[in-house]
């Protein structure tokens, strides 16, 4: 926990833990931050956390969860307008040809699947995907970026940068087999108002001091 109050609790997500309970039944963010609250506060039965946005299962780094129906509702406004900020690290195959460029696209989900791709504007069920990068860092053939993202479709970030010709280290999925056993993708920065008081609130957590982030230890400001 990085931050609390009545209406929100910030918290870094382990990689490979889900941000909310599916079919598999494994172990997910959002109960246990329930059982958190249910404890610290002493609070019997059911209690109301809003999830308002999600990482993947494989990605760790900083989400906020809203603790009243009222703090979720105003969070939601924020991503729908564009004044909910988020900021990841990557580490992708490859040396990109622009040191910072936007990437711009539809991506079409296949649930059954749990499999995205980029497809033709105007293609039924695609949805507008953007994300800013910038390079920070390149070593032993791979390139180290920060990502801001405009829009949170699902595995934005993993599709687009392959399409790009460059994929997430350890992204088995949409990438080249790998010895790695993570993937390298983590939320570093989040920035919202808060939904009460509308300060600005800012929150920043580094990647694992361990590969393949140790390797950008002369940029990354490790804990």
């Amino acid at each position: 926990m990085i931050y609390e109050d009545n209406h929100l609790l910030v918290v870094v997500k382990p990689p490979n833990l889900l941000s909310q309970a599916d079919r598999t039944g494994d172990p997910d963010l959002l109960s246990l931050l329930k059982d958190y609250v249910r404890e610290q506060y002493n609070k019997p039965g059911n209690v109301y956390l809003g999830l308002v946005h999600r990482l993947d299962r494989p990605v760790g780094g900083v989400m906020v969860v809203a603790r009243t129906s009222k703090a979720a509702s105003r969070l939601s406004a924020q991503i729908r307008q564009g004044s909910f900020h988020r900021s990841y690290l990557a580490v992708v195959h490859g040396y990109l040809e622009s040191l910072e460029g936007t990437l711009s696209g539809y991506l079409l989900k296949d649930r059954e699947q749990n499999l995205v791709r980029q497809v033709k504007p105007g293609t039924r069920g695609a949805q507008r995907a953007q994300l800013h990068y910038q390079v920070v860092g390149m070593q032993g053939g791979r390139s180290l970026l920060r990502i801001k993202l405009e829009t949170g479709r699902s595995h934005q970030i993993r599709v687009q940068m392959a399409q790009l010709g460059h994929p997430l280290v350890g992204d088995r999925r949409y990438g080249p087999p790998s010895r790695e056993r993570q993937i390298a993708l983590w939320a570093e920065e989040l920035s919202f108002r808060h939904p009460t008081t509308d300060a600005l609130l800012e929150f920043r957590e580094p990647p694992p001091r361990v590969r393949p982030w140790a390797a950008f230890q002369d940029v990354l400001a490790f804990n």
